[in-house]
């Protein structure tokens, strides 16, 4: 009972200590003349270093720590090298054309490419859906899960994840991006620190002495049964990474509110570094190890895994780093979802003269509600990375292809990129539902070319303009 006291008094020290850090740091911020720039890309000023803090931690969360140590396997690392390389089209392909069309949402740049606003909500509902229907749930799922194994509580799911919920929504309706990028950052540092220290914590409780684990778990050489089979390196995961860092809002966000591009880049190329360094280790050392000292467990590994090797007071510092970072994911999802709601689909059929703060905080509560009412359904996965991943092709490669039709061809027409977006996304529900040939990762790249080529296809043979490649993507 005692060391369960101690446990809770310096996960609550920790994380109220978090959120005080975050109050100083954002106080005496004015509202910007554009409300929509404050709440949703803090006025452009934040540092390189806010930059790479925040996505960092917006995509390293507990669906990344605990899915990804769930599968038990060294493969899952390849996602992190592949990020490194999507960070890099970031900063040098996507960045100098957002900052250039001075864009608040990434959707906003193709209402600039297609002339249209019709493209623009379209896509940006297709990110809400994926965003509150498959993300907002998951880390809801993934953090709660993590929560009840480490203190090994008997409190409902279901009730931790409305505490994560609540006060994930307060950071993102009274504080906007700025107060998410702060409170991200300085939860960052105290989450790669704790992450690397289990690690070392992990390999020491099995003496340094990986024996004994079969070798499927620890080759980097997938073969066609495994999660991530060998040639997909070369097909769909490229243009996963190109979607996720280059055209989604909640990542993109945090580098579009910098001052300068160059600033921008600064923090994307810093946020490079720390997933090709730090990050891997941190989301498969410790579920390898986990199969060995506890065999099969799945997504249970890395709490169970905590709440053993970690000293009393430890263990609550590293639920404060897992919670905060639960926290900082769903809040930044959250603030990226109600800026595409607000720019994109609100002040463009509803009413242009909207309360932004007003606005944002119900759109806010809506989007909460339904995310918690999906986190059981969640909690039936076998693996949470692997439903999210596959689940999230429906939409990401249909998105992409209307960013790299825009960019690389002109003349066409909005309507055909929206054709290619309903067709695709049929079309890769097909593969994953009725007929599933390849990988899912494979009908992914199959599906954004098939998007690319229909709405091609559609602009010459419905609108009546050639096909020609722009002369410049900026």
């Amino acid at each position: 009972m005692a060391s369960q006291t101690i446990q809770l008094l310096v996960f609550f020290g920790i994380t109220a200590l978090i959120a005080f850090m975050t109050y100083l740091k954002c106080r005496g911020h004015s509202r910007a003349t554009d409300s929509n720039k404050e709440y949703f890309l803090a006025s452009g000023g934040l540092s390189w270093v806010f930059v790479a803090g925040s996505i960092t931690l917006t995509n390293l969360s507990t669906d990344q720590l605990i899915g990804m140590n769930g599968n038990q396997m060294a493969l899952l690392a390849w996602w992190e090298f592949a990020a490194v390389i999507g960070l890099f089209i970031l900063a040098k392909v996507f960045l100098p054309v957002y900052y250039k069309n001075n864009c608040t949402t990434t959707t906003e740049l193709l209402e600039k490419r297609y002339g249209d606003k019709h493209i623009r909500a379209v896509i940006a509902a297709l990110f809400l859906f994926g965003n509150i229907f498959i993300f907002l749930p998951s880390v809801l799922y993934s953090g709660s899960l993590f929560m009840k194994s480490l203190f090994n509580t008997d409190i409902p799911l279901i009730i931790i994840a409305l505490s994560f919920g609540v006060i994930g929504a307060c950071y993102a309706v009274f504080g906007g991006l700025r107060a998410v990028a702060v409170s991200d950052t300085y939860s960052g540092v105290l989450l790669i620190g704790m992450g690397i220290l289990i690690v070392y914590l992990a390999v020491a409780a099995i003496n340094f002495d990986f024996s004994g684990i079969p070798a499927e778990r620890l080759t980097m050489i997938g073969d066609d049964d495994s999660p991530l089979p060998w040639h997909i390196l070369l097909t769909g995961m490229i243009f996963i990474q190109m979607f996720y860092w280059g055209t989604n809002q909640t990542i993109t966000q945090r580098a579009m509110a910098a001052p300068t591009l160059e600033e921008a880049q600064k923090g994307v190329f810093a946020a490079a570094a720390i997933r090709f360094l730090i990050v891997p280790p941190m989301i498969v050392i410790p579920g390898i190890v986990s199969y060995k000292l506890y065999g099969d467990i799945g997504d249970a590994a890395y709490g169970t895994l905590a709440g053993d090797i970690l000293p009393v007071w430890l263990s609550g510092a590293f639920a404060a780093a897992i919670a905060a970072a639960v926290l900082t994911t769903f809040n930044s999802i959250l603030n990226s979802s109600a800026a595409l709601y607000c720019c994109d689909i609100h002040e463009k059929y509803i009413n242009k003269d909207a309360n932004v703060g007003k606005l944002n905080a119900i759109i806010t509560v809506v989007f909460v509600t339904i995310a918690l009412a999906l986190v059981p359904v969640y909690a039936t996965a076998d693996s949470i990375i692997n439903l999210v991943q596959e689940l999230f092709g429906l939409l990401s490669m249909p998105i992409l292809s209307t960013f790299i039709v825009g960019l690389l061809f002109k003349d066409v027409h909005a309507k055909a990129a929206i054709t290619a977006v309903i067709f695709g996304t049929l079309l890769y529900a097909f593969f994953v539902f009725v007929w599933a040939p390849f990988h899912y990762i494979h009908m992914m790249c199959i599906t954004l070319f098939s998007c690319i080529g229909m709405a091609l296809l559609i602009n010459r043979l419905v609108f009546k303009k050639p096909i020609a490649l722009v002369a410049r993507t900026a």
